[in-house]
């Protein structure tokens, strides 16, 4: 390897040199090239570019690194960060990565370098904000209480995540409420500073309430008790729960902290019987009003109000049914005080069966479809409250329905819109009796 020399100085060059690109053959040291040398037709302001016979490392070892390496290797420390070597490698690409860290450490770190850039007193700046009085970074908050020891049917069941020691729904669950909207604002006055604060505060004691839940959930192994009575409760029979049973239920729950579960069990019953015997009382009470002091007679006061309430009702029906001509009032008066006449008779206990022939309102014979039925049948419409045209069209579906499934023709039933159930089993009912479709 041929020596260079510097054009300057004259002093032999190894290592990196200063080559100007505007002259032919002038090369400067770096210490000439630092002051700014001039000689002949070279300027300082001429292009330049630096040239090196050989690779050289920053620092002097066996295997030696090159400038590239370690410009890559800082650059890698500074990107993925310390004790990453595993990138840091991978970044520098031709060196592994214990001879990343070693490399770093000891010159780095440990070397010239790093004596001169990290301050021996540097750890004493960090300090301690813990503090054992439930500040804001207490122990007592931070501190991981251990997994429950549960199977995995068991954690599914309760909705437990082991890894994070959280339940899909905790105690006071909308607690993360109270300051999901909080942020600090550069205008923020000391009053909206001090409420965002109570608010931080009111949170904390929340998650305090709900640590504590949980700590009392596992001394008294609550959660193996809670597995154990979801497993009895899935091998009995769900008992159908009302509504009102329901709500009832949830407001009480407030007492369940203070029992155990059959204790809570006992008290919902017994509220329940509470109200059953009140309800009985004021049943009691009400027999009494209307002179009934013996038990048995319960079933022929209940008969009779029966009747008494549907005969009402259907007086009521038929009253809703006005003559089609009201030519003459006298005789709208009589033909209304012959239907209730005629009403008192034909209801019995078989409404439909009532052999009696009574005279039908004048009016009524002008009605449509009149004609067309018998009188049996006419007797059901006013019975019902039901005009004929309407019986006429709804025998004719109940007829059609009939027939076809006798002949094994799927149907979908249809009746006119408005149609009570009770009518409509009645006319089935007289139907059948009559003869005109069979039991279905």
């Amino acid at each position: 390897m041929s020596k260079v020399r510097c054009n300057c100085c004259q002093i032999e060059i190894s290592g990196f040199r200063v080559q100007c690109t505007d002259c032919t053959d002038f090369d400067l040291c770096l210490q000439c090239y630092s002051l700014g040398a001039e000689i002949g037709g070279h300027k300082r302001v001429h292009e330049y570019k630096l040239v090196s016979d050989y690779v050289v490392g920053a620092f002097e070892l066996d295997t030696p690194w090159t400038l590239a390496e370690e410009t890559m290797l800082l650059d890698a420390v500074e990107q993925y960060g310390f004790g990453n070597w595993e990138d840091v490698a991978n970044h520098v690409e031709k060196r592994t990565a214990e001879e990343c860290e070693d490399h770093y450490v000891t010159f780095f770190v440990s070397g010239s370098v790093g004596k001169v850039t990290i301050r021996p007193d540097a750890a004493d700046a960090i300090k301690d904000h813990t503090c054992p009085n439930g500040g804001p970074l207490s122990p007592s908050i931070t501190q991981p209480i251990s997994p429950v020891d549960l199977s995995l049917p068991e954690q599914q069941e309760l909705g437990y995540m082991p890894l994070r020691d959280d339940f899909e729904r905790e105690h006071d669950n909308d607690a993360e409420i109270l300051i999901s909207s909080l942020a600090n604002n550069y205008d923020d006055e000391d009053i909206d500073i001090a409420v965002k604060l109570s608010q931080v505060e009111k949170y904390r004691t929340r998650l305090k309430e709900r640590e504590r839940r949980k700590r009392l959930a596992r001394g008294y192994n609550l959660l193996q008790s809670a597995t154990s009575i979801g497993k009895q409760k899935s091998q009995t029979p769900k008992k159908r729960i009302h509504k009102e049973e329901r709500e009832f239920q949830d407001k009480m729950k407030v007492f369940a902290q203070f029992h155990t579960l059959s204790e809570h069990e006992t008290f919902l019953e017994n509220i329940q019987k509470e109200k059953d015997l009140k309800e009985r009382i004021q049943e009691l009470l009400k027999y009494r009003k209307h002179g009934i002091t013996k038990l048995d007679d319960i079933d022929v006061f209940e008969d009779e109000k029966y009747k008494r309430d549907k005969k009402k009702e259907n007086k009521k029906k038929m009253g809703n049914i006005t003559p089609l001509s009201k030519r003459s009032s006298m005789a709208s008066k009589k033909a209304a005080v012959a239907t209730e006449e005629k009403l008192d008779i034909l209801i019995d206990e078989d409404e439909l069966k009532d052999e009696n022939n009574e005279n039908i309102p004048k009016e009524a014979c002008n009605m449509p479809g009149f004609d067309m039925l018998s009188d049996r049948e006419r007797r059901l419409c006013s019975s019902i409250g039901m005009t004929y045209a309407n019986y006429q069209t709804i025998k004719t579906c109940i007829i059609k329905d009939y027939l076809q499934r006798r002949q094994g023709i799927p149907i979908k039933i249809r009746y006119p819109s408005g149609l009570d159930k009770t009518h409509r089993r009645q006319i089935i009912s007289f139907l059948t009796d009559n003869g005109w479709i069979g039991v279905t």
